[in-house]
């Protein structure tokens, strides 16, 4: 396999760094009890290709979002590397990362307003990554914010309306058109249907598959929804306080999953 993105021993410590001792599943904490540091990841790896989806789930704390947003540049790991096209994304200062979230890799926030610009318009949102690009001519931004706001399946006669008059399902849709404006090779997706009713998840999630299996992107899909992890993605990686403690085939791990941890996850996504 030809990865696009490989992410190596990746680990985020807030406060006092260097000690990662009595931390973790076994312990039952992510909290240093000699130090009061929060080991939020540790020694994390993963590697994904394009054309792949890869899930990350978890609870609330076990790390997912934190290694997330440190692959997406938002945080600065304590440890570990992240090589995307043979460049190791960690290592870049922060014009060089602002750079990476232009045209290689994009995310797909929970909430809107965290990828979106609520006061413009849903068109003007799509333009605002293109011309970050360096893209000029008017008509041509136009077009493609048109074109992938019709692939996102969002009404053309509302490219013009600001997007804080969208729903929720809507203003993620654009998110996503957003995101894929200048053919990333990696997506992240974080959360993606977290906040929406029922029916609206189901058609983002409808969606977010079948652009995935249009696009080949190699996308990185954090939940704490298995039912999420299941649609969308082909291996999974399950995290605990902080460390991975299973992998494989998502339908396998949710066929037959090992950890005791993964089992209580299956379970409750079984209802």
């Amino acid at each position: 396999m030809n990865a696009a993105l490989t992410v190596e021993g990746l680990g985020r410590i807030y406060g006092p760094t260097g000690d990662t001792a009595g931390t973790g599943p076994e312990f039952g904490t992510s909290v240093s009890p000699a130090t009061g540091a929060v080991v939020a990841a540790w020694d994390v790896s993963f590697d994904v290709a394009r054309g792949e989806a890869l899930g990350i789930v978890g609870e609330s704390g076990s790390g997912k979002s934190t290694v997330m947003r440190c692959v997406a540049g938002d945080e600065r790991p304590t440890a570990g590397s992240a090589h995307l096209d043979g460049v190791d994304v960690f290592l870049l200062d922060d014009a060089a990362r602002r750079r990476l979230r232009i045209d290689r890799i994009a995310v797909v926030y929970q909430d809107p307003a965290a990828g979106l610009d609520l006061d413009i318009s849903a068109g003007g949102n799509v333009a605002e990554r293109l011309t970050a690009a360096g893209a000029r001519n008017f008509r041509r931004i136009r077009d493609r914010a048109a074109e992938l706001l019709e692939l996102t399946e969002v009404p053309l006669n509302r490219m013009d309306d600001p997007v804080r008059t969208f729903s929720g399902g809507m203003r993620q849709r654009v998110q996503i058109a957003k995101a894929l404006a200048n053919d990333p090779p990696v997506l992240l997706l974080d959360e993606p249907t977290t906040g929406l009713d029922a029916s609206v998840a189901a058609g983002v999630l409808d969606l977010l598959r079948g652009l995935l299996e249009r696009l080949g992107v190699a996308a990185v899909v954090v939940s704490h929804d298995f039912g999420v992890i299941e649609m969308l993605t082909r291996r999974v990686m399950v995290m605990q306080h902080g460390r991975v403690v299973e992998t494989g085939l998502t339908d396998q791990l949710l066929e037959d999953p090992q950890h005791p941890y993964s089992q209580r996850l299956v379970a409750a996504a079984r209802g």
